[in-house]
């Protein structure tokens, strides 16, 4: 999706321009990253199709080739000895706690990249070019925002199903 597109770029520019060496930041947004990678496969098992039971089964059982615990951990995720029920009633519950968990890990990313501040190729500092914030980056982002809404209402309410996989309509 367009978003991990996004998420990707901004890791790969953080790697470009050094920004590991920042501990904390980076640090803060590795765990962002997989927190992400987390909400996204436990919505994707959320429909409970073919696809869905599959994509969960396979992907958790990975977790059983860690040496000691691994069998138990899949266990544990599962709530039981197989994907079941209860293994979607889990997904749900962390597919609605993990964004607020990624909200306030974001908020933690931010402080920390305004203590250190952000890098740019060149190194330099640009104050001087600066501009203020509000008005003009309020209104372009509000904008922004408003006109993404507007897509993704009528991408939803005209084709639900347009990025659906069919597999995952067959009980």
């Amino acid at each position: 999706s367009m978003f991990f597109i996004c998420l990707f770029m901004h890791v790969g520019r953080g790697l470009y321009y050094g920004s590991y060496t920042f501990m904390e930041t980076w640090n803060i947004g590795v765990i962002l990253l997989f927190a992400t990678m987390a909400t996204a496969f436990m919505g994707y098992v959320l429909p409970w199709g073919q696809m869905s039971f599959w994509g969960a089964t396979v992907i958790t059982n990975l977790l059983s080739a860690i040496p000691y615990i691994g069998t138990n951990l899949v266990e544990w995720i599962w709530g039981g000895f197989s994907v079941d029920k209860a293994t979607l009633t889990r997904f749900f519950a962390f597919h609605f706690i993990f964004p607020f968990i990624i909200a306030a890990l974001a908020m933690v990313h931010l402080l920390f990249l305004h203590e250190t501040g952000s890098n740019n190729p060149t190194g330099i500092s640009s104050d001087a070019d600066k501009i203020p914030f509000h008005p003009y980056y309020t209104i372009k982002d509000i904008l922004g925002a408003l006109l993404l809404i507007l897509a993704l209402m009528i991408l939803v309410l005209f084709s639900p199903d347009l990025l659906g996989d069919p597999d995952n309509y067959t009980p």
